[in-house]
């Protein structure tokens, strides 16, 4: 006789989540963590305002996305919520008044904490494969590196890893440089 059929979690038990906690359901369960230290959230923040001035606000570049930190992305019963997420303004012309996105981002960034890179590369990543989202970076801030990743069929294929003070060229970002140095909490 096999395993009983567990019970999925609910969006009601995620919303019921101590403030504190970043909540999200990834294959039918609850995951909970701890908001993240400080190399976490400054390697987020300050990728965001690199991305987000040339890309989103098109200030001093190409303009033509719309970047957003943690947003909460719902799919086929998945929660997830990336550290920062951005789309094409041609695939969303204008940001919904909902709290959750059901439109998957063109690109998706998660940063690495020892809480959270297990389930962000084993769980996370074949879900935004499944949603074809074409980029994926993972930032770590204790090793000081930028994995780019692109979807490549049904999974994701590492095109480039740097580290340390690198100033790069990171797709689908490409048409500016970005100093890595910048992101971390040093």
């Amino acid at each position: 006789m096999g395993e009983p059929a567990k019970r999925r979690a609910t969006y009601e038990e995620l919303l019921a989540v101590p403030e504190p906690l970043v909540a999200e359901i990834i294959h039918g369960v609850l995951i909970t963590h701890p908001r993240p230290g400080a190399p976490h959230a400054r390697a987020a923040s300050r990728l965001g305002i690199d991305v987000g001035g040339p890309f989103d606000r098109g200030k001093g570049g190409p303009g033509g996305w719309v970047i957003l930190d943690e947003p909460e992305l719902h799919r086929h019963g998945d929660v997830l919520v990336p550290d920062l997420a951005g789309w094409r303004r041609e695939r969303m012309p204008e940001i919904p008044s909902a709290a959750a996105f059901e439109l998957p981002p063109d690109w998706a960034c998660e940063v690495l904490s020892p809480s959270t890179a297990a389930v962000d590369r084993a769980d996370k990543l074949p879900i935004f494969a499944r949603e074809r989202v074409a980029h994926v970076w993972l930032v770590d801030p204790l090793l000081f590196t930028l994995e780019v990743c692109r979807l490549d069929g049904e999974t994701y294929r590492t095109v480039a890893t740097w580290r340390g003070d690198a100033i790069v060229r990171a797709e689908p970002f490409d048409a500016e440089e970005l100093e890595l140095s910048a992101l971390w909490a040093r």
